[in-house]
């Protein structure tokens, strides 16, 4: 049924959507006259690869820094970017990911090898299912940019304050995962872009729906600052992105 629902809803919205996705690819196309897609590598089911489709929101060949995080003050985003990155347009692609069966509507967001290789025994469980569009994690962490704005090694902040939670509502969803959670899901990603303090409460009552751990939902209101702590699996918090998951 989940797949049903993904094939229905890509081609739906690649039709319906595709007079805004060609205006949106020639703004970024004009900036540069550089290709207005970048098709990022990524891990999908049964950690196999596959490269996820964006709209391009960086210079060309930004990714040859080697820096997977992104910071919203990251040189490296044009204005056009940004704008994208702020709304979550430049996602907007992904339906054919979705279409192909690479990814699905709603499940944990893929990740670049480099981060997949430090996952512990626990978070490759990430990888049980198709990677999706949007999760929870992603309406909790929608501001990933501003948490990253000021470290001076935004990957090492991300495993430091992000993975732990990240992972930890990915790793609820796999257990959690219905139809009727995924219904909820695009639902508050939607409102989240009109009104985040609202879409966060509403990830908060899902969560105590489904008899989340009191923690879980605690931090997904995100009325607490970030600490750094260990992902799930592991006891010691991320130092190194050449460590061995502990």
């Amino acid at each position: 049924m989940k797949r049903v629902v993904d094939l229905v809803t890509s081609i739906c919205g690649l039709v319906v959507l595709s007079p805004l996705l060609a205006l949106i690819s020639l703004a970024i196309w004009a900036q540069d006259r550089k290709n207005p897609f970048y098709t990022a590598p990524r891990m999908g089911k049964g950690n196999s690869g596959f490269r996820m489709i964006k709209f391009r929101s960086m210079v060309h060949n930004a990714d040859k820094t080697g820096v997977d995080s992104t910071g919203n003050n990251d040189a490296r985003i044009t204005g056009l970017g940004s704008f994208l990155r702020r709304f979550k347009i430049d996602e907007l692609p992904q339906l054919i990911n979705v279409l192909r069966g690479e990814m699905s509507l709603v499940g944990p967001r893929p990740n670049v090898e480099r981060e997949v290789r430090l996952y512990s025994s626990e978070e490759m469980h990430l990888l049980d299912v198709r990677p999706g569009i949007t999760d929870i994690a992603s309406i909790v962490f929608a501001d990933e940019g501003d948490i990253l704005e000021d470290k001076g090694d935004p990957d090492i902040a991300y495993n430091q304050l992000i993975r732990p939670g990240k992972s930890s509502l990915g790793l609820f969803y796999v257990r959690n995962q219905s139809i009727f959670v995924d219904m909820k899901i695009l639902a508050l990603t939607v409102r989240n872009s009109l009104d985040r303090q609202k879409a966060l409460s509403g990830v908060a009552v899902l969560l105590k729906s489904l008899n989340a751990p009191i923690d879980l939902v605690t931090m997904s209101t995100r009325e607490q600052p970030l600490v750094p702590s260990p992902p799930p699996g592991m006891t010691e918090i991320v130092t190194s992105r050449d460590e061995p998951p502990q």
